[in-house]
């Protein structure tokens, strides 16, 4: 039977084959690799020498480290996922891992940028060159469309309908679906194609069908769209660290603000369970709950403490 590290190593290349982000991928591998370590202390390094006691103890020894309940969790989920491959490959007959319960962790609100936040976001690159084209590009179609980043770097030139303000975008799973841009969105990704991009492929040793482009003429990364857009925060002047997943969580917000259904939403997000997209009705009720306060004659319904 092959040892534990091997199935890791397999298991990490399966999650890039279905489309997992670069950043699950390494975390995944860290964190289950942390717990192998564990394994090969006492001397366990393949799955048939695996129980709940040696997980168990596991669990208990971060907790003793000082490990925060929502990341014990995280590792416990993971180790979930990685146990179903397991069962997958027959390696086991039964998943071990789910049958080690993880920690309850109350469940935090996304957080999103105001209207306002984002006009001051979206004006922030310099459009009067061709690396401010595409990151202005980049902003629109992350904020209009709310696709997951490595979505959006994984977009090629025939993906792209503009006349019909869509997107074909590859999601989690290999799973296609269609993504809407709004006219701004539109027009920032035709100028970028038009008078940005051009210029950026005759940098590239070799032709390349990626939409967005690096200043070498490749395609560009996850990681790279990530310091863009944490960059013009810093230069729209907000105080938040705003990441692309920040504004997909801000269009899902919005959407629901401006009276979109949940069903809508979730086909937009292209998330496989309702149950994901549900967090944002907490988020729009909050802000319905204080736009009541705030506006409405006889709106605050807590009694000042005296």
């Amino acid at each position: 039977m092959a040892a534990l590290r091997e199935w890791l190593r397999r298991y990490l290349q399966s999650l890039e084959h279905d489309n997992a982000s670069p950043y699950t991928v390494k975390n995944y591998g860290t964190d289950i690799g942390q717990f192998l370590d564990y394994c090969q202390s006492v001397g366990v390094q393949t799955a048939e020498g695996l129980s709940r006691e040696l997980v168990r103890n596991y669990l208990e020894e971060l907790d003793e480290l000082g490990y925060v309940r929502a990341s014990i969790a995280r590792r416990i989920f993971e180790l979930r996922a990685f146990g179903d491959y397991l069962v997958q490959r027959e390696v086991w007959e039964q998943n071990l891992f789910r049958r080690i319960y993880a920690p309850r962790v109350p469940r935090r609100l996304p957080r999103y940028l105001t209207v306002e936040q984002m006009e001051q976001l979206l004006s922030a690159p310099d459009t009067s060159r061709p690396k401010g084209l595409r990151d202005q590009a980049i902003l629109e179609v992350l904020y209009a469309s709310g696709i997951r980043v490595s979505e959006l770097v994984g977009l090629d030139l025939p993906d792209v309908n503009l006349e019909a303000g869509e997107l074909r975008v590859i999601g989690k799973g290999d799973k296609q679906r269609i993504a809407l841009l709004g006219r701004p969105a539109v027009r920032a990704l035709r100028a970028y194609l038009r008078n940005g991009r051009p210029a950026q492929a005759q940098r590239g040793a070799t032709p390349t069908r990626a939409v967005f482009l690096n200043r070498f003429g490749g395609r560009l990364s996850a990681r790279s769209v990530d310091t863009i857009v944490r960059k013009a925060g810093i230069q729209a002047g907000l105080a938040q660290t705003v990441t692309p997943h920040l504004l997909r969580h801000t269009f899902a917000t919005h959407m629901l603000d401006g009276g979109a259904d949940l069903r809508s939403i979730q086909q937009l997000l292209g998330h496989a369970s309702l149950d994901t997209t549900n967090v944002y009705t907490r988020v729009s009720t909050r802000l319905l709950s204080e736009t009541y306060d705030k506006t409405h004659p006889r709106g605050v319904r807590k009694e000042d403490e005296k």
